[in-house]
């Protein structure tokens, strides 16, 4: 296959992420980049991308190795060498995937960290309510636990996503997939003080509609809510490494401690496949073997004796 061919492959593939899967453009920028370090390995072994075997695969997932990438990396890179082939079959340039028996290397399980609702009630009660972004910062809080929520589907939630009265709100997650999640009383009523103050400000025109803005009147970005979240952890006191998405960890793991079914927490979370909710529940059972060892008679009597 020529170069010319080769690259329209590329484009038609391009179209098909950006059109046809809804793809953000920073997550389409990330699926050409694994791409390209399969294209550059085939073109080193002069192996034509429509003439790929498992076993080319194979040795192209070793050299990500020698190359010194780590393994959530290396499975990264291979997801979207598999994407790629999925298409080619899709599109009728392929009649097999030859990705189907591709395996990538073992991920120890990460269990998220998470905040209690005592340690988000600390955080929420470190922000100084007498600056301009008090309530502004206290209502971004309570939205990420309560809600769920995204950094990214935070900073772009718009006023006309908001159903207040019906206590839910719209929110438009990956591929642009949009679910409906309702909202607390407590959530609410932070929006409403941060409303009092938001009508107060310039707003920048095209801006009008974003729920959360910053001095400037323009939306907010996720490393301004990194920043602000982060310093008030410091604030609080709270000694774990924290993120926003920490709190949408922590939004799940207390649905999960609270009995909800992991298929509702799936539908909350906006996740296409439910073995991105099932992380949830490792985590729930680490939580429980630290209550049954702190708690435990039987371990409060061992300590003691020691």
């Amino acid at each position: 296959m020529d170069k010319n061919k080769s690259s329209n492959i590329v484009r038609r593939y391009t179209r098909y992420l950006k059109l046809q899967r809804s793809y953000s453009d920073n997550t389409l920028e990330a699926y050409l980049h694994d791409l390209d370090w399969l294209l550059r390995y085939l073109n080193k072994a002069d192996v034509q991308p429509l003439d790929v075997k498992l076993d080319d695969l194979q040795q192209f997932a070793a050299t990500l190795h020698e190359h010194g990438i780590g393994a959530k990396s290396q499975a990264r890179i291979l997801s979207g060498v598999r994407s790629f082939y999925r298409f080619l079959v899709l599109d009728g340039y392929l009649e097999v995937d030859p990705t189907e028996l591709l395996e990538s290397p073992h991920l120890p399980k990460h269990l998220p960290e998470y905040l209690t609702t005592e340690e988000v009630d600390a955080l929420e009660a470190s922000i100084d309510l007498s600056v301009k972004e008090g309530h502004r910062n206290r209502a971004i809080i309570e939205m990420l636990f309560s809600c769920g929520l995204r950094v990214s589907e935070l900073t772009n939630l718009k006023l006309s996503d908001l159903f207040l009265e019906d206590k839910f709100i719209r929110v438009l997650g990956k591929g642009n997939k949009e679910r409906l999640v309702p909202i607390s009383d407590r959530a609410i009523q932070e929006l409403e003080y941060w409303f009092d103050d938001r009508r107060q400000m310039t707003i920048k025109p095209g801006e009008e509609d974003y729920v959360f803005l910053n001095r400037r009147g323009h939306h907010l970005t996720r490393t301004m809510i990194l920043i602000m979240i982060k310093k008030q952890a410091e604030m609080a006191g709270i000694k774990k490494t924290i993120s926003p998405h920490t709190l949408r960890h922590s939004f799940a793991t207390a649905l999960l401690k609270g009995g909800a079914d992991l298929r509702v927490i799936q539908a909350l979370l906006g996740h296409s496949d439910i073995g991105t909710t099932e992380i949830y529940t490792h985590l729930d059972d680490a939580s429980l073997r630290k209550d049954i060892l702190e708690h435990h008679p039987r371990n409060i009597k061992y300590r003691n004796e020691q």
